[in-house]
């Protein structure tokens, strides 16, 4: 059994319920899933919507965009 390991992303707020420092985020079969432990507010994005924000030259660990 593997254990899915999240963390919190410091300073983020949930678009959804506007609270601090209450978001994080793990990956599931190769898709970035971001969750507010508050109000349980969920978004998956999946690599290929990744690709497109990254520029040239750069390394990124994954980008979170609240909707």
């Amino acid at each position: 059994m593997s254990v899915t390991r999240k963390r919190f992303i410091a300073g983020a707020v949930c678009p959804s319920c506007n609270a601090m420092d209450s978001m994080m985020v793990w990956r599931e079969d190769q898709v970035e899933v971001v969750e507010c432990v508050k109000c349980k507010h969920y978004q998956r994005q999946t690599e290929q919507q990744v690709e497109k924000h990254v520029r040239a030259q750069e390394q990124v660990i994954g980008i979170f965009h609240p909707e």
